[in-house]
């Protein structure tokens, strides 16, 4: 049962394939997971990374505190630069270069971890990582938006500030009780708990792809390059920025997937709740499946480097001993 879950769970980049592509042609089959729904699934995905988090978890942040602090630097200032240098490069509508400013400013994702497993990248690291990141967007996210995006349209930081407090603090923290308050209940939800999250992740993609899949079909073009390049990059800068300080490649995979990787549902929140009416939440839905699909090929990559430079196990002879 376990390794089913595992397993489905692994697949995640291709039910966020599946849902987006599903949703650009038949967006009536996802349009119903909307509005007050898609807040509640990003609690409920923040919730499941809270139940996973313990106090050992902050006190292992101190043994390695270069490591994550390389990721987070690199988080918050890659990311949020290509965000904004795209945006400005490419014709974009003004809402869709906001959402992708939005988008580049927001903390790692939580599928970062599953995909730096299938890397066999350090799973730890980018559980620590995904949380600092996770914490600090309270309020970085507000404040990288309003500096980058603030000259295209007026951002609202204070708001920007209490939503993602509301979607991100509040259901980490709740977590975090549970977690320790609640273990009996914590032990029988947590072998589900990163399958929920994969599903919420692609119905809130769906639903808001879905939502938009005519101003999609008709700037897709620029639309798909644009987020392609951010992750694109993202994963490259990221993985050199590593090397520059020196890391082994095992550290440089896990600071590439977890600056490449968004947490775009988060992006969707707040572009729905802050520019209503507008295409900001598109750019977001799309990065969550290019980020999945780009980090699943690498990690398919670098797997397979890794077991061509294995060493092979001689054949043991018959008449050794076993």
């Amino acid at each position: 049962m376990l390794r089913a879950l595992d397993w489905l769970t692994n697949l995640f980049p291709v039910w966020a394939l599946l849902g987006g592509t599903l949703a650009l042609f038949q967006p009536h089959w996802f349009v119903w997971f909307s509005g007050n729904l898609i807040v509640w699934g990003l609690a409920i995905i923040m919730l499941g990374m809270g139940i996973t988090l313990s106090v050992d978890d902050f006190k292992r942040v101190l043994k390695m505190p270069k490591a994550i602090a390389a990721g987070f630097m690199a988080q918050y200032s890659i990311m949020p630069f290509l965000g904004w240098a795209i945006a400005t490069a490419l014709p974009l509508e003004k809402h869709m270069a906001v959402g992708l400013i939005l988008v580049a400013c927001c903390p790692g994702g939580t599928a970062s971890n599953v995909v730096t497993f299938l890397a066999k990248a350090d799973v730890p690291l980018s559980v620590l990582m995904t949380m600092c990141s996770t914490f600090a967007a309270v309020l970085l996210t507000p404040l990288l938006t309003k500096w980058l995006a603030g000259a295209i349209v007026p951002v609202d930081a204070v708001g920007l500030f209490l939503s993602t407090a509301q979607v991100v603090l509040l259901p980490l923290v709740l977590g975090l009780a549970l977690h320790h308050f609640a273990p009996r209940f914590v032990t029988k939800v947590l072998p589900v708990a990163p399958l929920v999250s994969v599903a919420f992740i692609t119905l809130i993609v769906a639903s808001v792809i879905g939502q938009n899949a005519q101003p999609i079909r008709e700037s897709g073009g620029v639309l798909l390059l644009g987020v392609f390049l951010l992750h694109a990059c993202g994963f490259g800068l990221g993985y050199l920025f590593a090397k520059l300080f020196g890391y082994d490649r095992i550290v440089c995979r896990t600071i590439s997937i977890e600056v490449g990787m968004q947490n775009s549902g988060l992006g969707v929140v707040l572009a729905r709740t802050h520019f209503p009416g507008t295409l900001a939440p598109v750019p977001c839905a799309v990065s969550s499946v290019f980020h999945s699909v780009i980090g699943s090929l690498l990690a398919a990559w670098w797997r397979w480097r890794e077991s061509i430079h294995e060493p092979q196990k001689p054949p043991i002879s018959p008449n050794e001993p076993r």
